[in-house]
């Protein structure tokens, strides 16, 4: 049986970072999942593959989505975000929502969070990346489009 390479698309705009670049240990270190970080320029946060939203932290700040492979991709935007308490981010589905790629999850006050200096660097992770193999991130420094460039692939 041949192993399909799956594929996850950009949910932000912007400049992609190496994990072990970010500066944060939680994702620098991978504590949380494998994957990249995206400097998000966009007002819109897509979804970054077909899947069921799994986890949607009360501070909006994040969320998961689990594919039908079983794979759990975290959207983590901004790193302090979650000081924020919510405010500045608009939630547009719910925990529970079956979503499509390039499907809008969250609605972003840039103006705001750039108001309040909030760092916008944006892991996204498999967090159960210990199920997966191949995974290869873009290449840092590339800039990527939301909903039309890929960002992660990674075989089951």
């Amino acid at each position: 049986m041949t192993k399909q390479q799956q594929k996850l698309i950009a949910p932000i705009s912007g400049k992609v970072f190496d994990l072990a670049t970010v500066p944060d240990p939680v994702f620098s270190e991978k504590l949380t999942g494998d994957g990249l970080a995206i400097l998000n320029d966009s007002d819109t946060v897509l979804s970054p593959c077909d899947g069921e939203i799994s986890l949607f932290f009360d501070t909006k700040h994040a969320f998961a989505i689990t594919r039908a492979d079983g794979v759990q991709i975290l959207v983590h935007i901004g790193l302090d975000t979650v000081i924020m308490n919510g405010e500045g981010i608009t939630q547009l589905h719910r925990r529970g929502d079956h979503v499509q790629a390039d499907e809008p999850i969250l609605k972003l006050d840039l103006p705001l969070l750039q108001k309040r200096k909030i760092n916008l660097i944006s892991p996204i992770l498999i967090v159960n990346y210990d199920t997966v193999r191949h995974l290869t991130p873009a290449a840092p420094d590339k800039l990527v489009t939301a909903g039309t460039d890929i960002i992660l692939t990674y075989e089951k």
